[in-house]
């Protein structure tokens, strides 16, 4: 009987070792597409960020912009912001091409605009300094911020919280791809 038990042991040795390299090849091994690294680019060290162009009527716009992108990437990246473009590794730039507003919603007794929406379009390039290679090629991003009157939020408000969001969007452009 002790022998017996001996056979049937060996005969499902090779057939847990075939489920576990099935499992392995399946997701649950190092094969499943995660990754531990970096997600931004490693050659990278320092950005210079140019200050924004604004092709609209509206004003000071892209300076804030510029002043919350450069934030944004001391606070999310591992870059460091150079002020001096020719000791940077690479530099960003872009366009500001759209600022305007949207009504959302309207009050039906008096046709007073109950909540708006404040939208930011830029287009933007990265452009890597000592290689001549464009991390980011002329790419529209957008951002927006919804907005109310009644709760005190004015235009102010929204531009800037639809600015800082447009921030947040360039920053997660500068991602490497998965």
């Amino acid at each position: 009987m002790a022998g017996q038990n001996k056979l049937q042991t060996r005969q499902f040795v090779p057939l847990i070792a075939a489920a576990a390299v099935c499992l392995n090849l399946s997701g649950c091994g190092s094969v499943s597409g995660y990754r531990n690294e970096r997600l931004f680019p490693a050659d990278v060290g320092s950005v210079y960020v140019e200050m924004f162009d604004n092709l609209t009527f509206r004003r000071n716009s892209e300076y804030k912009l510029t002043d919350a992108l450069a934030k944004r990437i001391e606070a999310e990246t591992p870059y460091k912001i150079i002020t001096d473009r020719n000791r940077a590794d690479t530099l960003i730039s872009g366009r500001i091409t759209w600022l305007g507003e949207a009504l959302l919603t309207m009050e039906r007794e008096r046709g007073l605009p109950l909540e708006k929406e404040f939208e930011a379009v830029a287009v933007v390039s990265w452009k890597n300094l000592k290689t001549g290679e464009l991390l980011i090629d002329n790419r529209s991003v957008n951002g927006s911020a919804s907005y109310s009157d009644f709760q005190n939020q004015g235009l102010e408000y929204a531009s800037s919280v639809a600015v800082n969001n447009l921030a947040v969007k360039i920053v997660e452009l500068m991602e490497e791809k998965w």
